[in-house]
């Protein structure tokens, strides 16, 4: 099984929010997850997130593949693999 570090929209129309997930690659964008990890709101200036970083890098030690927006929101965070 594929796993994939993403983002999950959330939020109202023209206002996005983001929960970062651990999802199986399989599963849709906005469906089921192993688990959140963390937040990021583009909304705000400059964009704020908020990253578990113990559980980011535990699903990285296991294999779990980001996708470009999250590694470089990791990347932001201080969280490398």
């Amino acid at each position: 099984m594929a796993v994939k570090i993403r983002l999950r929209r959330m939020g109202q129309k023209k206002a996005p929010f983001y929960r970062i997930v651990v999802a199986d690659s399989r599963s849709p964008r906005d469906g089921r997850c192993i688990e959140e990890i963390g937040t990021y709101d583009p909304m705000k200036d400059p964009s704020e997130y908020h990253v578990n970083e113990e559980l980011a890098k535990k699903w990285l030690a296991n294999g779990a593949q980001p996708t470009d927006t999250v590694a470089r929101i990791l990347k932001a965070a201080g969280i490398e693999k």
